[in-house]
């Protein structure tokens, strides 16, 4: 069994910054891609970061030269740095990882519990 489990969500003021964590742990063989993904109330899960597991990152336009996305293979832990951040930034923020476990030879898509980002303004 693999889980995905984020933190470092919460409340801040705009222009404030927060960093964004999610371990993968379990019976895994190894990650490929990971990413963050958000959802705001009344809106579609949309792409924020990407990062593949050939160290390549991918932004959102609205988040370009404001978050980074990064990631630590050894650890198994994907973050997401959160800087200058609006109102419209509030949003559900979910992990997402391409995985293969020990036990099987495909990826299978993990999705973590998901951790609130409510900025004020």
């Amino acid at each position: 069994q693999v889980q995905l489990v984020e933190s470092g969500g919460g409340l801040v003021q705009a222009g404030g910054s927060l960093r964004l964590s999610c371990v993968a742990s379990g019976s895994i063989g190894n990650i490929n891609n990971m990413g963050w993904y958000r959802q705001a109330p009344g809106n579609q899960r949309e792409l924020v970061a990407t990062f593949s597991s050939g160290g390549n990152t991918n932004y959102a336009d609205s988040v370009k030269g404001r978050f980074t996305i990064s990631r630590d293979n050894a650890k198994n832990t994907l973050y997401l740095q959160m800087d200058s951040l609006k109102p419209e930034d509030t949003a559900v923020y979910y992990c997402n990882a391409l995985i293969r476990t020990k036990l099987y030879s495909r990826y299978t898509e993990y999705w973590g519990q998901g951790t609130q980002v409510t900025v004020s303004s």
